[in-house]
């Protein structure tokens, strides 16, 4: 699986005018199945971003995590993290059909909130806005193929 993950003030996601979901202080997650990838690599990955310490602590390093913090985390699907760009027009034949990309998404998003942190989701193949106040700025790529 990939993973872009920001840590934000602030984030939502939008569908259709309407907000659908939100955190406060703690992780913005966009997220994509591979080919290949199954529920034990969704897990790994929610448990890996659960203890990353990206937060700052009293001595100003970035030593917490979002569990520490207390924050929460809006995951939202975005397959277009699997784009293929030896041309100009990017391809996506890498990642996972839909099918199973929707039930990976859907699994990561319970595995984090098992880790302990409290998640809110976009809507899987809807047409999303997402708004976020990115804080610091700090955004990490996660590919579980080589991490």
């Amino acid at each position: 699986m990939r993973a872009v993950v920001q840590r934000v003030c602030d984030a939502e996601v939008a569908v259709s005018g309407r907000v659908v979901g939100r955190c406060g202080r703690g992780l913005l997650v966009l997220v994509c199945a591979m080919q290949g990838d199954d529920e034990a690599t969704a897990a790994r990955l929610a448990a890996k971003i659960a203890k990353l310490r990206i937060f700052r602590d009293a001595g100003d390093r970035m030593n917490l995590s979002v569990r520490d913090i207390g924050g929460a985390a809006l995951v939202v699907s975005q397959f277009t993290l699997a784009a293929d760009l030896r041309g100009n027009r990017p391809g996506f034949s890498t990642a996972a059909a839909p099918e199973t990309g929707k039930r990976l998404y859907e699994h990561f998003a319970a595995a984090l909130a098992a880790e302990g942190v409290p998640v809110e989701t976009g809507i899987f193949g809807a047409d999303m806005k997402v708004g976020l106040t990115n804080d610091g700025p700090v955004t990490i790529w996660i590919d579980t193929a080589t991490s």
